[in-house]
């Protein structure tokens, strides 16, 4: 049976609690992973780029000087592409990025990057995360305690001061259950979970 120990925000260790094995303890399947992370990337862009073809740009319809005698190289137009205001060569149009993935490959995916952090033992569990008043001193000391710089901070449900104290953080994030997916587990070293946050994970893709 998987065991990790539960911390306060001080840093010490008030207790200990099981890790689901079909969760937290499969051999991590990382191409799956890479299947996840490709289409989760490729979702996230927005497929507005757009830029002009030598047909779409105005001008350029009268033949710029005659085809001999000039000592110059012969040209149709001034909107070719290698004219000054000429139009691209396949030019980039609007189009849809986006990957569909199966919802077994998600949840496999997660698994995956779970029980990755476990086998590295960059999994923390909080009793609570509860702050005074939300300030940034407030995480910064929090993570200090914990001897963690990068993180990802899963929360159990609506924590505001949490999320207010984490923004300013380059390498903090935070996350509720339902949000929680494998591309931001990767992104931090360390993944920390308030107690009641990981019943939830256990509870919902056991």
């Amino acid at each position: 049976m998987l065991t990790v120990n539960v911390k306060n925000i001080a840093g010490k260790v008030v207790g200990t609690v099981e890790l689901c094995e079909e969760i937290f303890g499969i051999a991590p399947n990382m191409s799956v992973v890479h299947t996840y992370v490709k289409a989760y990337l490729a979702n996230q862009r927005q497929g507005t780029q757009s830029a002009l073809t030598r047909a779409q740009v105005s001008g350029g319809g009268i033949k710029p000087w005659r085809q001999k005698g000039t000592g110059n190289a012969r040209q149709g137009s001034t909107r070719s592409p290698q004219w000054r205001h000429g139009g691209v060569v396949f030019a980039p149009k609007p189009r849809d990025y986006r990957l569909a993935i199966n919802k077994k490959v998600k949840r496999l995916a997660l698994k995956s990057t779970l029980s990755d952090k476990a086998i590295t033992e960059d999994i923390i569990v909080l009793d609570e995360l509860n702050l005074k008043e939300g300030k940034t001193r407030e995480m910064v000391a929090v993570l200090k305690a914990l001897e963690v710089e990068s993180a990802l901070i899963v929360l159990d449900g609506a924590n505001e001061l949490a999320v207010r104290a984490a923004n300013n953080l380059r390498k903090v994030a935070t996350t509720p259950v339902t949000a929680l997916n494998p591309y931001e587990i990767l992104k931090h070293k360390t993944l920390v979970l308030t107690k009641a946050a990981l019943e939830q994970v256990q509870e919902v893709y056991r």
